[in-house]
C-alpha cells in the first residue's frame, strides 16, 4: 500500500472510478468523496497524489474553487470563515476559527461544539436551517460560555436545479460592542433610578434626607458602573455665577472647598467646562495650564457639563491617578449618566420647591385629599349640565349652585390649610417666593393623569391660582363653557396627546369658544415629541407657549405669568 499513488475521486458512486481505472486499480488507493465539498474538508487534512472531479460536479468545484483560489487572504482575515454541510459539520475553516476554538484543526467539527456550544440569542434562532430551507442569508448572534459574542452570517452556495446543501458562513467577535450596549443600558437604567422614590417614601423622608439618598445612589452607581473612585460634582448657581458644591468623593479638602465659577479663566477645568458647555478630557494634569490639583497624585481628569434642557446647571468631575486613565468611551458614558444626573437634580429642584414652607406643606396635605375628588365633581357636574341646557332651566340653575358651592369649599379648604401650621415652626424652609400676579388667577389644567392634575393644584395653588383640572378634551370644553359668564380662565394648559383629541384640533375648539387673541393656551409635550405636527401646526395658528417634560417650577411659573400678562407669543425659554 505505501508504494500505491493516492487519488481522490469526485463522484457519485465506485462503479464510476471502476469504470475509470480499470485493471490499474489495484495500483492506487482510492478515496471516494460524493460531492465537492466533501473533497474540500479531505484536502484539508490530507495530501493526495491527484484529483479527479466528475463531470457533473466540475461547475460547483470550480465555483468552491474560484472561492479559496487565495486561501492566504481568507486565513489572515481578523473574521472565523467557515464551509458547512446541512449537517453543520465544519468542511473548511480559517485561522481566526481555529484560534478561537482553541484547536489545531476545526474540519470535520459541529460547528457549535467548535465554538464551545455557544447559546443562540437570535433574532434567527435557527439561522444555517434557515438559510438551507429558503436559499437566503440569515443572521444571528452567539454567546460562549466564556461571556464572548460572535454574529454569525450564513450565505446558502447555490447549486443549480437542487436546494443548497453548504452553506458559507463568516464570524465576528462583537463582543466589545456588546458589552459597550450593555454597559450604556445599566448606566441609563441607572441613571433613571437616582431620583425614583415611592410616594410613600416621599411622604416619610424630609428634603434633607432625599438629597443624601440622591448623593448616595450618584456616588454608588458611578463606582460600580463607571469605576470611578475619585468624584466631585457641583451645581452652578445661576445668579452669581458660582459654582457650589453639591458632593466629592476622594477630593481633597482644599479643592472640595475651592470657590469656582463658571468662568474660561482662572477657574480651573470645572470653571472652562461650566462655562463653555464642553466636556474636556485632561490626559495630563502636570501639562494642562487649565488644571488645578483636585486629588493629590492626580495625573488625568474627565470632566463633563450637567445640561438640563441645553442649559448648564452644574457639573461632574472625575479624577485618576493613571495617566491617559480615560478614552472616549468613558467620556461618552459619563454623558450618558450625567443627563439622567441633571433630570434627577431637577426632580429633586421640584421637591425641595414643593415644601419650600410648612403652610404650603399643610395645603398640599388636605389638596391630596380633596382636590382632585372636587374637580371630579365640577366635571360631573358640567357634563350633566351640558344635557340640560336649552331644555331644563330649574336644573341647570340647581347644578350652576352645586359648581358654585364646590369652589367655594375649595378656597375655604386652601385658607384654612394655609393657617394649620405657621412658617416658624419650621425656620429652616425657606418663605414662598412671592407671585402677586399669579393671586386669584383662574388656571385650567386638562390631561389624563392623575399625578399631573394633582401636582398643578399643589405647584399652583401655593401661588395663589385657583386652579381646576379636566381629564380630557371633552370635559374641557364643558368646564370652559360653564365658567365664560364669570370671565372664564385666565390660562389654559393641557398635554399635547390627550385621549380623545390631538393638542393642535383643542386648540381649535377653544377658538370657536374664546372671543381672544391670541388664545390663552400652553401645551405641553414630551422634549422631541410632536405627534402629527401639533406643535408646528398650533405655533402657525398662534399658539403663545409650550412647556417641555420635565420641566422646572420656575419655568412653569414664568410661563403662567407671561401668558396672563402677554398679548402676543410666550418665550417660554426652550
Amino acid at each position: 500500500m505505501a508504494g500505491k499513488q493516492k487519488i481522490l475521486f469526485v463522484c457519485d458512486s465506485p462503479d464510476h472510478v471502476e469504470r475509470l481505472l480499470g485493471p490499474s486499480a489495484d495500483n492506487c488507493e482510492v478515496i471516494l468523496a460524493q460531492n465537492p465539498m466533501r473533497a474540500l474538508a479531505r484536502l484539508s487534512n490530507e495530501r493526495f497524489d491527484g484529483i479527479y472531479v466528475s463531470g457533473e460536479h466540475l461547475q460547483e468545484a470550480f465555483e468552491i474553487g474560484k472561492l479559496l483560489q487565495n486561501e492566504q487572504i481568507l486565513e489572515g482575515m481578523p473574521d472565523g470563515v467557515v464551509l458547512l454541510d446541512s449537517e453543520n459539520t465544519i468542511l473548511w475553516g480559517n485561522g481566526q476559527l481555529r484560534r478561537w476554538s482553541s484547536r489545531e484543526t476545526v474540519t470535520g467539527e459541529n460547528f457549535y461544539v467548535a465554538l464551545g456550544s455557544p447559546e443562540i440569542l437570535g433574532p434567527d434562532f435557527c439561522p444555517f436551517h434557515t438559510a438551507l430551507a429558503t436559499g437566503m442569508a440569515s443572521s444571528s448572534t452567539l454567546r460562549s460560555s466564556e461571556n464572548r459574542y460572535y454574529q454569525v452570517h450564513a450565505a446558502p452556495v447555490r447549486e443549480e436545479g437542487i436546494l443548497p446543501r453548504h452553506l458559507i458562513v463568516t464570524v465576528r467577535d462583537v463582543t466589545s460592542e456588546m458589552l459597550q450596549q450593555q454597559k450604556l443600558a445599566s448606566i441609563h437604567q441607572a441613571g433613571m433610578e437616582l431620583a425614583d422614590l415611592t410616594p410613600d417614601e416621599l411622604f416619610h423622608m424630609a428634603v434633607s434626607e432625599r438629597i443624601e439618598l440622591l448623593k448616595s445612589n450618584i456616588l454608588h452607581h458611578t463606582q460600580d458602573l463607571l469605576n470611578f473612585d475619585v468624584v466631585e460634582i457641583r451645581l452652578l448657581d445661576a445668579k452669581t455665577g458660582r459654582l457650589e458644591p453639591l458632593l466629592s468623593l476622594g477630593m481633597d479638602e482644599e479643592a472640595a472647598t475651592r470657590t469656582l465659577y463658571a468662568q474660561p479663566q482662572n477657574n480651573g477645568v470645572t470653571g472652562f467646562v461650566a462655562a463653555t458647555g464642553k466636556s474636556y478630557l485632561c490626559e495630563d494634569t502636570t501639562e494642562d495650564p487649565l488644571y488645578l490639583k483636585g486629588y493629590s497624585g492626580a495625573k488625568s481628569s474627565l470632566t463633563v457639563p450637567l445640561v438640563l434642557h441645553d442649559e448648564v446647571i452644574g457639573t461632574f468631575n472625575v479624577e485618576s491617578p493613571e495617566l491617559r486613565a480615560f478614552s472616549e468611551s468613558d467620556l461618552q458614558f459619563l454623558e450618558i449618566f450625567t443627563r439622567d444626573v441633571a433630570v434627577a437634580l431637577n426632580t429633586l429642584e421640584l421637591l425641595v420647591a414643593e415644601k419650600a414652607s410648612a403652610a404650603a406643606q399643610s395645603v398640599e396635605a388636605i389638596h391630596s385629599a380633596v382636590a382632585l375628588p372636587v374637580d371630579e365633581i365640577l366635571n360631573d357636574a358640567v357634563n350633566v349640565m351640558e344635557r340640560y341646557i336649552g331644555h331644563e332651566p330649574k336644573v341647570v340653575e340647581r347644578l350652576q349652585r352645586i359648581l358654585r358651592n364646590a369652589r367655594d369649599i375649595k378656597q375655604v379648604i386652601q385658607k384654612v390649610g394655609q393657617t394649620m401650621t405657621p412658617v416658624q415652626a419650621h425656620p429652616q424652609i425657606q418663605p414662598v417666593e412671592e407671585r402677586p400676579q399669579l393671586r386669584n388667577r383662574r388656571v385650567l389644567l386638562v390631561d389624563e393623569d392623575n399625578d399631573v392634575r394633582g401636582a398643578a393644584h399643589a405647584l399652583l395653588e401655593r401661588y395663589g391660582c385657583i386652579v381646576e383640572t379636566a381629564p380630557n378634551g371633552a370635559q374641557a370644553i364643558f368646564m370652559l363653557r360653564n365658567l365664560l359668564a364669570d370671565g372664564g380662565y385666565d390660562v389654559i394648559i393641557s398635554d399635547i396627546r390627550l385621549p380623545d383629541i390631538s393638542g393642535y384640533d383643542f386648540m381649535m375648539k377653544l377658538q370657536e369658544i374664546i372671543e381672544m387673541e391670541p388664545l390663552p393656551l400652553v401645551l405641553m409635550t414630551g422634549f422631541g415629541y410632536d405627534p402629527g405636527h401639533s406643535i408646528v401646526k398650533a405655533r402657525q395658528a398662534g399658539l403663545q407657549a409650550i412647556l417641555y417634560k420635565p420641566f422646572r417650577l420656575d419655568q412653569l411659573l414664568d410661563t403662567v405669568e407671561q401668558i396672563i400678562a402677554s398679548p402676543g407669543p410666550v418665550n417660554t425659554g426652550q
